[in-house]
């Protein structure tokens, strides 16, 4: 009963705030459980090699951590389809402030990185969401 009326309710205000704290905790995991395996992989193989096992993995633990843990989803065929696309625009838009930050701004490029993650973060969460819960940037 509980997760049937917590499903009709809008997710906004403390809700909102609970699946985001969700999703940061499992950023910081998927994080640290890529970055280990990386170093790991580099015992091995080359760092092109392993940073792209490790990123790939990390696709795939982040479809399963926001699907059961950060948004309590089913998933599907469509969310599975959908979500690495949300890797794509995250590097992309990643990509663009650190550009930006550097070339236009001038600003220094050991900086950019941390300004890219500012403005990702909240785009990733939102359009995970939008995948997992098919609610917008507005909720609905």
């Amino acid at each position: 009963m509980t997760e049937a009326f917590n499903a009709a309710q809008p997710e906004h205000g403390p809700r909102i705030w609970a699946t985001f704290t969700r999703f940061l905790l499992s950023g910081a995991f998927n994080t640290a459980v890529t970055y280990a395996m990386y170093l790991v992989l580099l015992r091995f193989m080359s760092y092109r090699v392993s940073y792209t096992i490790a990123f790939v993995s990390g696709i795939i633990i982040a479809y399963c951590l926001n699907r059961v843990f950060v948004f309590r989803a089913s998933g599907g065929a469509k969310a599975v389809a959908l979500f690495p696309l949300v890797y794509v625009v995250q590097y992309a838009a990643g990509l663009a402030i650190v550009s930006i930050w550097v070339e236009i701004l001038g600003w220094s490029s050991l900086l950019a990185p941390a300004a890219a993650i500012a403005f990702t973060i909240p785009l990733t969460f939102f359009l995970t969401r939008l995948v997992f819960t098919g609610k917008g940037f507005s909720g609905k």
